[in-house]
């Protein structure tokens, strides 16, 4: 386990500080869901079921919850309502274990000739550049030489806030200005990673709507690109999702998981948020691990996602 594998004291202080508004609010409303109540019985769970989709768990992935909690009401009929935090809390770690795939070291590369490429979408205004310029720092802290590339040419401003990024991180950028072909800002990228040893690859791209057709034909045209300069290229499609818009993600995901072949999610402003339940909701709902959250502003506030520390932050 390498330098980011470990949980420490400090990012679990900052995982609690940073999903306080979810955890706030699924709190009152379990206290609410169980007041007069000394077992778990259909009323308590039908009060559990709302709570769970107004906290944008998802009404799909909250039936299967309350699926798992009805086998074990049915198995113990005298289960007390004192224990529902327990039985929550270990259903949806179960649940998050089922499509994360056990957490891991996300710094921690694969041995490889060629650099990890990592092609990062989602819609304009998730967080999209400032996780990379995150990404970058953290790749950077972890001894690997990163190098990022501006294939988001449809707007200046992202381009230049790339850049902006690169300076304060200190790594490369390579950009080719705005209304740039976002293919051969690819193939330049990638390029000179090979040339220059670099160790990872983080490309932007444009974050128009999700649903429009010349968008996620970009999308293809760029991994067809990179591939021919670095086979299997990109390693990685990371969705960038704003938790803090709730169901809108889910449309969002489903959108980009349709068009082009995502294997990673980072769901980014969940301070701002109550809407937490989110993260449980989209990783099921898609079988997509959720590899980062973001729970601030900081450079260190983008955690690799630990599944048992999520949900022990929200429910403990």
């Amino acid at each position: 386990m390498g330098l980011f594998g470990s949980f420490s004291k400090s990012k679990k202080e900052n995982l609690n500080k940073g999903l306080a508004k979810t955890k706030e609010s699924v709190f009152k409303k379990l206290s609410r869901a169980v007041v007069g109540k000394s077992t778990v019985d259909d009323d308590v769970l039908d009060e559990l079921e709302e709570v769970l989709i107004t906290s944008d768990v998802g009404v799909d992935t909250t039936l299967k919850i309350i699926e798992r909690i009805e086998e074990r009401v049915a198995q113990d009929k005298f289960l007390g309502t004192s224990e529902l935090n327990r039985i929550l809390k270990e259903e949806i770690a179960a649940l998050l274990e089922e499509n994360n795939k056990g957490d891991y070291d996300a710094y921690q590369l694969p041995k490889s000739e060629y650099p990890y490429v990592i092609m990062v979408v989602g819609v304009n205004g998730v967080g999209k550049t400032t996780t990379i310029g995150k990404l970058a720092h953290q790749f950077k802290n972890a001894g690997k030489k990163v190098m990022l590339g501006a294939a988001d040419t449809f707007r200046a401003a992202a381009v230049d806030q790339l850049i902006i990024w690169s300076e304060r991180v200190g790594v490369p950028v390579v950009n080719q200005g705005m209304g740039a072909d976002p293919a051969s800002v690819a193939f330049e990228t990638l390029t000179k990673a090979k040339e220059e040893g670099s160790d990872v690859v983080i490309i932007d791209t444009a974050g128009r709507l999700h649903n429009k057709i010349n968008l996620m034909n970009e999308l293809s045209k760029i991994k067809r690109v990179m591939d021919r300069v670095i086979p299997g290229a990109p390693n990685e499609i990371l969705l960038i999702l704003d938790g803090s818009t709730g169901q809108n993600a889910f449309e969002q995901a489903k959108q980009f998981t349709k068009a082009t072949e995502v294997n990673a999610l980072a769901i980014t402003k969940l301070d701002g948020t109550a809407k937490g339940g989110v993260v449980i909701g989209v990783s099921d709902q898609f079988k997509v691990p959720v590899k980062y959250i973001g729970i601030g502003e900081g450079m260190e506030d983008l955690q690799v996602f630990n599944r048992n520390e999520f949900v022990a932050s929200l429910f403990d």
